[in-house]
């Protein structure tokens, strides 16, 4: 399991909106420049995010994206397997495992199984307002007088 750089994005895509949800939509243009992402890339990113109901569009001349829940409501995993899809490490394993036939047998997929567990374990334990926590941790760990 390696997560693309879509995966990537889509975090930073919502830490943002978590980040500047001052009760008014964020534009992908401002996303866009404070990120460092095309904002063409963008477009794809929030297409499925709002596809899936994590995010809300309002249109008009002040519009943008906002989140449609609070950020303790988001996991790092619900938010990866929107635009990643599964998140197990092999194709055995996992909510969408391909049944094997071995399986009784095989003591790999022991570990393929401690591991997915692992995986998800974390990635579902992590919220997006966790993270939102860590950011403001390390822009207080900068601050210098």
């Amino acid at each position: 399991m390696r997560i693309s750089t879509r995966g990537k994005n889509a975090i930073k895509l919502m830490l943002d909106l978590a980040t500047y949800n001052h009760g008014e939509p964020v534009r992908l243009k401002d996303i866009a420049k404070r990120q460092n992402i095309s904002e063409k890339y963008l477009e794809q990113i929030v297409a499925a995010l709002h596809k899936a109901a994590l995010v809300k569009s309002i249109r008009g001349a002040h519009g943008g994206y906002v989140l449609t829940y609070q950020p303790e409501k988001y996991t790092v995993g619900q938010i990866l397997k929107v635009v990643e899809g599964d998140m197990s490490p092999t194709d055995c394993v996992g909510e969408n495992g391909t049944p094997c036939e071995n399986k009784s047998t095989c003591v790999s997929f022991r570990l393929w199984e401690k591991l997915d567990i692992a995986i998800n374990g974390v990635l579902e334990g992590i919220t997006l307002a966790d993270m939102l926590e860590w950011q403001n941790e390390l822009l207080t760990d900068q601050y210098i007088i």
